[in-house]
């Protein structure tokens, strides 16, 4: 299961994900990423807080919408990782590609 809210703080696109994001549910992220609130957003804040788990899939999720920010010379970071995710994402190197924040704020203005 995978609960996705969005709201804009100072022009960026705030994403909080809670519960899991893996091989099920990257549909679902993916779905609400094309949304066009969503979708016309070039700046991203993942806010992970909620996120207890994340796979392969998920991290393919995560960068192709890193991917698809970039090329509307936009960004998107992430925030607020749980430990668990933070494991995954130093592991795999995605904390480092995309950057991890402390909190909402921090990421915004990484990004604004």
């Amino acid at each position: 299961m995978l609960e996705i809210t969005g709201e804009v703080l100072n022009g960026v696109m705030v994403v909080s994900l809670t519960g899991r994001l893996d091989g099920i549910t990257s549909k679902t992220y993916n779905d609400k990423m094309a949304e066009p609130d969503y979708a016309s957003s070039s700046k991203i804040v993942l806010d992970c807080a909620g996120l207890n788990y994340i796979s392969s899939e998920g991290l393919r999720a995560m960068l192709m919408a890193a991917k698809k920010a970039k090329s509307q010379n936009g960004a998107l970071t992430l925030c607020a990782v749980s430990p668990a995710v933070n494991e995954v994402m130093v592991i795999s190197g995605f904390g480092a590609m995309l950057g991890v924040h402390e909190n909402r704020e921090a990421a915004v203005k990484a990004i604004s």
